[in-house]
């Protein structure tokens, strides 16, 4: 199938524009074109939208650069490629730097349609990169944290307005300034090396967090997070820093290790984070529960709204539990919860949080996840498991009719994976789906047996005309009374989907 492409030809002989259409042509491209040979009548044309711009070097009283000249100052960015019967090379290498991005001589096109594949995906790179930079522009912008753009000797290109939040310095009193600003005394670096130096922030470890001390415009100190991240921008090395105040957290996290009242308090805030109520899908009855190990556990479920009025089911895990895991869940809860309001793919839902996760998460943490969306009318399972252990899917007659495997490794261990929605798998009337953690797995008794996937599927078998809410609760008993030491129990999460 053919590549749709609108092209707009500054030309003034018709034989050559059509020329250039049939080479398009038959390089794999279905072209709408239209051909100019004033500027007049290129400024009305650059009211329509174009792919590719092709000019001649010399028309009767126009040129190309004088067209680029047009062409930019409508601020139009597409691929301006200039056809020239013969022009000089030092012609050539003067509009280049003038904005074209390429040339080539009408006797030899066989680069044309090179040319134009090139272009074309590095105009797409451009148009995403701009896209990228609007959604970080509004970020920053509403970001509650302190976010500051510098250079390589951490002078400060730009900040945020939650530096007077923070800092008490209005932004345009720290732009122009060395970071050093923000740091008391005693913790400020000579501004003759680079601060990020001092930092030992290497080219193979783009990403450090530093908890430190920081000033305010009155002197007070401030406890801080600031996360480092080498960037590129606009072809110059930078370096942008979010910045925490988190006198309050490390308050709270002192009195959470002395007082186990703090404990009890920040389980009942995570609980308040998982479903109230289960989705109500005629033909199915759906419960899940999640019982952390600690107080407070890195496990995760939720029931997610997705882009085309789906339903997502979804389990995970932090490594670990107690409080860090347990802010890392709700970290992981909000990506997905937003990503799945504009997706309706779940590969896609998991590869976006992911991205977003893996900028946050240290090399001593991941998060295992499987997510799935259910089609009820079709009654299938969609879905894409990130290094999870596997859903069931669960017969009448108690045998485990299918393992919903993994499909990919656990979030925030590579930035760039991508992940993939597999086939669906087909429910029938009778089945149970169950999507569990690895505590019901892993639970092991005196004599070192695990309760296992196997365990899991007799005990959901047995108990299957409960209701799915009296499944996952008998469950969790099952495993708890296996496992030979209850207190070493991992956390415990299930969802359990019996179809009517």
């Amino acid at each position: 199938m053919k590549t749709p492409l609108r092209v707009l030809v500054i030309e003034d002989s018709e034989f050559d524009a059509r020329m250039l259409i049939r080479l398009l042509n038959r390089g794999g491209y279905d072209t709408d074109f239209l051909r100019v040979e004033t500027a007049d009548a290129l400024k009305e044309s650059l009211e329509k939208e174009w792919d590719l711009i092709l000019a001649d070097y010399n028309l009767p009283g126009f040129n190309a650069p004088q067209a680029l000249e047009i062409v930019q100052a409508k601020g139009i960015d597409v691929p301006f490629l200039i056809i020239s019967g013969g022009i000089g090379e030092d012609i050539a290498v003067a509009s280049m730097k003038a904005g074209a991005h390429d040339y080539l001589m009408k006797g030899n096109l066989a680069r044309l349609v090179p040319a134009v594949e090139r272009e074309l995906r590095e105009a797409k790179v451009r148009a995403e990169r701009r896209s990228s930079e609007r959604r970080y522009s509004l970020l920053w912008e509403t970001a509650t944290d302190a976010i500051l753009l510098m250079d390589t000797n951490s002078v400060i290109q730009f900040a945020n307005p939650a530096v007077e939040t923070i800092f008490g310095y209005r932004p345009d009193e720290v732009v122009g300034k060395n970071m050093t600003l923000l740091l008391p005394v005693r913790a400020q670096h000579s501004t003759t090396i680079p601060l990020f130096k001092n930092l030992e922030i290497s080219s193979d470890d783009k990403r450090r967090m530093v908890e430190t001390v920081g000033v305010k415009k009155d002197s007070n100190d401030v406890l801080v997070e600031v996360v480092y991240n080498e960037m590129e921008l606009d072809g110059r090395q930078s370096y942008v820093a979010f910045i925490r105040d988190i006198t309050r957290r490390k308050k709270a996290e002192r009195e959470l290790l002395e007082h186990e009242e703090q404990f009890r308090v920040a389980r009942e805030i995570q609980q308040h984070l998982f479903p109230e109520a289960p989705p109500n899908i005629p033909g199915f009855d759906i419960a899940g529960a999640s019982f952390p190990a600690d107080a407070a556990g890195g496990d995760y479920y939720d029931y997610v709204e997705m882009a085309g009025g789906g339903i997502g089911l979804v389990v995970g895990d932090v490594t670990g539990h107690g409080i860090g895991p347990a802010l890392l869940m709700a970290e992981t809860r909000a990506y997905v919860r937003i990503v799945a309001l504009n997706r309706q793919d779940v590969g896609q839902v998991l590869t976006r949080s992911n991205a977003a996760l893996s900028d946050d998460i240290g090399e001593e943490r991941y998060v295992t996840m499987f997510l799935c969306r259910l089609d009820a009318s079709a009654r299938q399972i969609h879905y894409a498991s990130a290094g999870h252990p596997p859903a069931l899917v669960i017969s009448p007659d108690g045998t485990i009719r299918a393992k919903l495997k993994r499909t990919g490794i656990p979030l925030g261990i590579k930035r760039n994976t991508e992940y993939e929605e597999v086939e669906p798998v087909q429910l029938e009337s009778g089945d149970i789906f169950a999507l569990l953690t690895d505590g019901v797995d892993e639970a092991i008794d005196a004599e070192g047996e695990f309760f296992g996937q196997e365990g899991a599927a007799r005990i959901i078998h047995e108990h299957r005309n409960l209701s799915a809410a009296n499944i996952v609760q008998t469950l969790y008993r099952e495993v708890k009374k296996h496992s030979a030491d209850p207190s070493e129990l991992d956390d415990v999460t299930a969802i359990v989907v019996k179809v009517l």
